[in-house]
């Protein structure tokens, strides 16, 4: 079990986008027997896609984030309401779910995902994310291998979180152009006034490391001023 985690943790380390991060959790999974999982995080701002790495069917994940599935799903908002892991069924409490949400079920169902180990994420902000490991039957093989590793399973699913919200922040886009979060920061801080030193001492990084992030931004932009690149900015934040 020890090897199992450190290998996880290791993994994680070295991952730096989505395809990484979804293999380091499918190797750990099936070292536990578990068939597959999903990671979900809630987006900050209503109108946002939710972030989902998976080993669920592309077809269903593709489905399921284009209709704002999380916004009914009856396991996120179980997870939205409590912070300890829980099981769940697709025929557990139906009465209970609106016709919507036994639709959603019954859609899943058709996918292999029947039956799940919710783990709730939780920061100062409240619910943020969470991290399911689903079956296509509800056996007692399942249910076993879930309690044998529930600690292990919590302790894997806030460290992937930490990690992939850290690494893997969305790009800003700017009048239809993506900018890695740190150049949209700089660009953000000189919109604002500030010199290149002064956004250096905010971000802590060098004035060097501003000005590259700065030239990159106004190549993306395909401009020539930092001020042409400001006005993208704000003609961006009016459309």
């Amino acid at each position: 079990m020890h090897r199992i985690f450190q290998t996880f943790i290791d993994g994680l380390a070295e991952s730096a986008h989505e395809p990484a991060f979804n293999a380091v959790m499918s190797r750990a999974a099936a070292a536990l027997e578990l068939s597959c999982f999903a990671y979900l995080c809630l987006p900050h701002r209503k109108n946002d896609t939710a972030r989902l790495i998976s080993t669920y069917p592309r077809p269903w994940t593709e489905h399921y984030l284009s209709n704002h599935y999380e916004r009914l799903d009856p396991v996120i908002r179980q997870a939205l309401k409590v912070t300890e892991p829980f099981e769940w069924g697709s025929s557990i409490d139906s009465g209970s779910h609106s016709n919507a949400q036994r639709q959603l079920f019954e859609e899943a169902a058709t996918f292999g995902i029947r039956y799940g180990f919710t783990i709730p994420i939780h920061d100062g902000r409240g619910p943020v994310a969470a991290v399911t490991f689903a079956s296509d039957e509800q056996s007692a093989t399942f249910k076993r291998r879930v309690e044998t590793h529930r600690r292990v399973l919590q302790l894997m699913a806030l460290y992937f979180h930490a990690s992939a919200s850290r690494k893997l922040q969305p790009d800003r886009v700017v009048d239809g152009v993506a900018l890695s979060p740190r150049e949209y920061q700089c660009l953000e801080w000189s919109a604002a006034g500030k010199s290149a030193w002064e956004i250096g001492r905010i971000l802590s990084i060098t004035q060097r490391t501003v000005t590259f992030h700065l030239e990159n931004a106004k190549s993306k932009l395909g401009v020539f001023s930092l001020h042409q690149a400001i006005a993208r900015l704000a003609a961006s934040r009016v459309r």
